[in-house]
């Protein structure tokens, strides 16, 4: 166990999204196109920060053009009384063990929910609905991106993958560029999408590596003793599953004891604070690439 911690109804007419070296898109309707393209910005939020100049630069020269997309950047989604319900846990504590004493590790707030579900930050999602109650039966807008649901099913996907669907044939993580790219048979990128790898503690197990298995809805093993900066008073918890787990919905394990790419509780953070020697995503993103993987699928790390 680790160590480290829809599409709805067109709101609008049809735009053509034309991703080019110039002149840039208003950025929420970049990040929607890079985002659907398979080029992650991260957290949508609006603004051409540079991880979404990373995500254009990575397209641009992957596609070795432009890419026109008959799309909106926003859509219509109408809340559900199941979307409503929960369950949702407001604070869910720091502390590890005050976590451990959870039954779940679930949303704090329906704004979070549907903020992962459509990839975007709480923040977008208010400012785009001003007026929204956010309640059963309110209609809101979202960004429109394939929606995230968290997996349902807890435990290890079964090994070995459809040879009609399709895989990533090999993975690459930068330390330099903070970034992880997934390319198939022929060298192509399936996906590419900002990460967050190691710290000076921590650092990244540079090598190749391969996959190990994929465990949805992971539960923590917190073990203080692997920890650098753990409370020392602090003894080995198990964390329950959720959304707001230490290594968010999913679990990709390498052949690298204690090592793998996960997801996170806090997507606004990644590429921004450091890990604790794992690969960290967005929950989103994470299970985009648990997708595309198998036992056995090559890892470099660089």
């Amino acid at each position: 166990m680790p160590r480290c911690l829809l599409l709805a109804t067109v709101i609008s007419a049809l735009l053509a999204v034309s991703i080019s070296a110039a002149p840039p898109l208003p950025a929420l309707a970049l990040q929607v196109a890079l985002d659907r393209a398979g080029f992650s910005p991260g957290q949508i939020d609006g603004h051409d920060g540079r991880f979404t100049a990373r995500a254009r630069d990575a397209y641009l020269e992957a596609r070795k053009g432009s890419i026109e997309s008959s799309s909106t950047p926003l859509v219509e989604y109408t809340i559900t009384d199941a979307d409503a319900e929960g369950p949702f846990i407001d604070p869910i504590p720091s502390d590890m063990e005050e976590q451990a004493k959870l039954e779940t590790l679930a949303y704090t707030s329906i704004v979070e929910a549907l903020a992962e579900r459509f990839h975007a930050s709480p923040a977008l999602l208010k400012a785009i609905n001003p007026d929204a109650t956010f309640t059963a039966g309110n209609t809101i807008s979202v960004p429109a991106v394939e929606p995230f649901m968290p997996p349902r099913r807890q435990g290890e996907r079964p090994k070995g993958s459809d040879p009609s669907d399709a895989h990533a044939a090999s993975l690459e993580v930068s330390r330099d560029t903070q970034a992880l790219i997934a390319r198939d048979a022929a060298g192509g990128i399936l996906m590419y999408a900002p990460v967050t790898v190691g710290s000076e503690q921590d650092p990244l197990p540079v090598g190749v590596w391969k996959v190990t298995g994929v465990f949805d809805l992971p539960v923590f093993n917190y073990n203080p003793d692997l920890f650098w900066d753990a409370d020392p008073s602090h003894a080995k918890a198990k964390i329950a599953a959720g959304p707001n787990n230490p290594v968010g919905v999913v679990w990709i394990g390498i052949d690298k004891e204690h090592f793998g790419f996960h997801g996170t509780p806090e997507p606004a953070q990644i590429g921004r604070t450091e890990s604790h020697g794992c690969v960290r995503m967005t929950n989103w993103d994470a299970e985009r690439l648990a997708s595309l993987v198998t036992t056995g699928t090559p890892v470099k790390l660089r």
